[in-house]
């Protein structure tokens, strides 16, 4: 693949900028929850919405993604002012989850596409992708000071690294990207998906400690 020129940019586009939404409106509402100011809210957003991509842009050595897109900072300010004026319990359900694990899956597909079209080897650009789902959230839990996703046990980054696997392969086999990207997506949302509906984990380290009581 020598570029992630996408088969329907309008499509893309929108799913890029509604994943940014809700990964934006996740760190704002994280702030409301703190009970912080309106400028926190929206720098909680921000920083969740661009924070994994421009990571991956540093590492991989592209401009960062959100400092070129004129409406990109506009929808993070927007969403924590959306959550600033409306009661928070219209958000405390499952539909942010369920938005959340789409976001996520298209997010991880749409950083390994990149980092493959910038010539990162494979297993690599696998990396880029969870990094793109995942390092928001990450840093927003961090300044947050709470547990990140990555400290918990609840399946997350398992289902991004699912749907950058499934991209990164489609692209080895040579799969068109309108076939590709959208199966690669489909698996890591059905993956979080059921970790929601079914409350799923990975099993923690038992660590084969043996035991130095004595009787």
């Amino acid at each position: 693949m020598n570029n992630v020129a996408p088969v329907l940019p309008a499509f893309l586009g929108l799913l890029d900028l509604l994943g940014i939404a809700v990964f934006a409106l996740s760190g704002a509402l994280l702030a409301a929850r703190l009970r912080q100011t309106f400028v926190t809210m929206a720098f909680f957003a921000l920083v969740t919405g661009v924070g994994g991509g421009s990571v991956r842009d540093l590492l991989i050595g592209a401009p960062v993604f959100w400092i070129h897109d004129a409406l990109v900072a506009p929808v993070c300010l927007g969403v924590a002012l959306v959550a600033w004026l409306t009661p928070r319990d219209w958000w405390e359900n499952e539909f942010l989850e369920w938005a959340d694990a789409a976001g996520l899956a298209a997010y991880a597909v749409l950083g390994t596409a990149k980092a493959l079209a910038y010539g990162v080897p494979m297993v690599p650009a696998m990396m880029m992708g969870v990094i793109t789902g995942c390092v928001g959230g990450i840093i927003r839990d961090v300044l947050a000071g709470r547990p990140s996703i990555v400290m918990r046990p609840e399946i997350y980054v398992t289902a991004a690294a699912l749907s950058s696997a499934l991209a990164a392969g489609s692209a080895w086999l040579g799969l068109p990207n309108v076939v590709g990207w959208p199966l690669a997506m489909a698996a890591g949302f059905a993956l979080r998906g059921a970790a929601i509906r079914l409350k799923l984990a990975l099993p923690a380290y038992g660590g084969g400690q043996r035991s130095t009581d004595r009787d």
